[in-house]
C-alpha cells in the first residue's frame, strides 16, 4: 500500500513522535512518502484564483503542488499532522490547504479522493488540538474523503517528548497504536465508503455546476464536471470503486 504523509512542520517534536508511533504498524508493508512544510511547499497562496479560473498548472507554486497532489492521489492512506498554533493548524499547513482550493467539491474535486482514507494527528500544550484537526478535516471532507480518523491530545506538561512523564508517553502510544491497528486491518483494495453527508454536498455542488455550465459551457469548473459525467448519472464514488 501507499501512504502519503503531510507534516505541518519540519520540527521533529512531539507531533513528529506521535506520527512515528502511528506509522510503526505500517512500515513493513507500505511505501511511505513524506512531505515537510514549509520546505516542500514554501509559497503562500496569494488568492490570485488562477488555479480555479485558468487551471491548476497556472499556479505560481504548481511545481510543488502538482508533486504533492500526485502523491495524494496515488495514496491508499493520507496522514496529515500538525502541532497546534494559537488553536489552529500551522500556517504552513493552512497555506498548503489554500493551494488546493481548486480541488474542493464546488470546483474540480478529484474522483480518486472519494475512495480515500485519511488520518489526522494533532497535539497541543494546553488546548486547541481539536480545533487544529478541524482545520484539516474541513478540507479533506470537501475534497470528497469520508473516512477520516482523528487523534488529538493535550500534553500539558512539556513540549519535548522525552520530558513527558513515562506514564503519559505510554498512554499516548497506546491510543495511537490502537488507531493504527484500526487502519492496518482495512482492505485497501476496496475504496472507502462515501457517507451521506459527502453525497449531499456533492448534490448541492452538482446543481450549482449544472446552472454554471448551462450559462457558460466554457467555464472551467462546469466543463470539468460535464467531462466527468457528473452532470448526468455518473458519480465520483462509483468511479473510485471502478478504478
Amino acid at each position: 500500500m501507499n501512504i502519503t504523509v503531510i507534516n505541518g512542520t519540519e520540527k521533529h517534536g512531539i507531533t513528529y513522535q506521535l506520527k512515528e508511533i502511528f506509522l510503526t504498524a505500517f512500515r513493513d508493508n507500505a511505501n511511505i512518502t513524506e512531505y515537510y512544510l514549509p520546505k516542500d511547499c514554501p509559497g503562500f497562496c496569494t488568492g490570485c484564483t488562477n488555479c480555479i479560473l485558468k487551471g491548476e498548472t497556472t499556479c505560481k507554486d504548481a511545481e510543488y503542488i502538482r508533486k504533492i497532489e500526485k502523491s495524494l492521489l496515488e495514496a491508499d492512506l493520507i496522514v496529515m499532522t500538525t502541532p497546534t498554533y494559537v488553536y489552529h493548524a500551522t500556517g504552513a499547513m493552512k497555506a498548503l490547504l489554500d493551494h488546493f482550493a481548486y480541488r474542493w467539491m464546488p470546483h474540480r474535486p478529484a474522483p480518486e479522493m472519494f475512495g480515500k482514507r485519511a488520518v489526522i494527528i494533532t497535539q497541543c500544550l494546553g488546548a486547541g488540538a481539536k480545533s487544529a484537526a478541524k482545520d484539516i478535516k474541513h478540507s479533506l471532507s470537501w475534497w470528497g474523503i469520508s473516512n477520516i480518523g482523528v487523534f488529538t491530545c493535550a500534553v500539558m506538561s512539556d513540549i519535548v517528548w522525552e520530558n513527558l512523564p513515562e506514564k503519559r508517553r505510554a498512554q499516548l502510544s497506546g491510543k495511537l497504536k490502537k488507531l493504527a491497528q484500526k487502519f492496518v486491518k482495512i482492505n485497501y483494495t476496496k475504496p472507502a465508503y462515501t457517507n451521506l453527508i459527502t453525497k449531499l454536498k456533492f448534490s448541492a455542488c452538482r446543481m450549482m455546476q449544472q446552472a454554471s455550465h448551462k450559462n457558460d459551457p466554457e467555464y472551467l469548473d462546469g466543463k470539468y464536471w460535464a467531462e466527468q459525467g457528473w452532470l448526468g448519472k455518473t458519480r465520483p464514488w462509483k468511479q473510485a470503486h471502478n478504478q
